[in-house]
């Protein structure tokens, strides 16, 4: 038997992490009580974040856009805001997991489990995100590609915990993309995963490109190389094929039950080379 603590408000939240700081913070739970299910986490009490309203929703701020760690990914997907501003991000978190998970799981959970795997991270990384980490002294804020250290590990010190993520309002993307490759067409984890935003002129040039790819290293994997390659190039088969080989170099997939580390060093190559067809759609 373990305690449970439900906060109401974020210092309630502070409080509780002082006074329990090996406590494991959960929201949906389809994370940390898997884990504990599997025995691979045994911690002495929980704090769960359902009640806390302070770190669910989505709200506008300027030029900025906030999403509480608590928030679900099925209200991620559908929100107006990410859909207007960030649809790779919407895209990600519609095809995560199954309906019960994406309506149980949070975006929050899904940054701090840390997974190659995890289908918003590789969008979050081209958004470039910052996330928010609250503690009872202070609030701070940490691009992701920083805040993401290992698989399954993050810079969170004890009594902090996640609180929210923040994106920067883009425009002229004309192409947004994220598509993964699983054991199956739906409710598969990713053999490899990528996001793309790109932009390409009515001339069909790549003006500017941010690409990320998941399930291809033990972090998501970010490739400055590749995307030098594309911008100033025509948006063609050919140009996409070379890059993609730029791709194979860069991932540094492991084998697992999923996939054998070769496979996924040609899914990622691959998914790349399908963006030509992505972007003749968008001209």
């Amino acid at each position: 038997m373990r305690n449970v603590f439900l906060p109401r408000d974020p210092e309630e939240l502070w409080a509780i992490l002082q006074k329990e700081p090996d406590a494991a913070i959960y929201a949906g739970g389809t994370d940390v009580l898997v884990m504990m299910r599997s025995r691979r986490l045994n911690p002495p009490c929980l704090i769960c974040l359902e009640r806390l309203e302070a770190l669910k929703g989505i709200r506008e701020h300027g030029e900025e856009v906030f999403i509480g760690a608590a928030t679900t990914h099925s209200r991620v997907a559908a929100h107006q805001l990410i859909r207007q501003h960030f649809p790779v991000l919407a895209k990600g978190a519609s095809v995560l997991g199954s309906a019960p998970i994406r309506h149980m799981g949070t975006i929050g959970g899904n940054i701090v489990t840390a997974s190659p795997a995890g289908d918003t991270l590789p969008a979050l990384y081209v958004l470039e995100a910052e996330v928010e980490i609250g503690s009872a002294n202070q609030t701070r804020r940490v691009p992701l590609n920083e805040f993401i250290t290992g698989p399954g590990t993050v810079g969170l010190a004890q009594g902090e915990a996640l609180t929210g993520v923040w994106l920067k309002k883009t425009s002229g993307w004309s192409v947004s993309h994220y598509e993964k490759v699983g054991r199956r067409k739906a409710q598969a984890c990713a053999v490899a995963s990528m996001a793309a935003l790109l932009n390409v002129s009515e001339a069909g040039m790549v003006e500017d490109a941010r690409l990320a790819w998941g399930s291809v290293g033990p972090t998501v994997v970010t490739s400055r190389a590749v995307e030098t390659a594309l911008i100033g190039e025509q948006l063609t088969s050919a140009t996409l094929k070379s890059a993609a080989r730029l791709v194979e170099e860069a991932v540094s997939p492991i084998d697992d039950v999923r996939a054998s580390a070769e496979y996924r060093r040609v899914v990622a190559g691959a998914l790349l080379s399908r963006l030509s067809l992505e972007g003749k759609s968008r001209l």
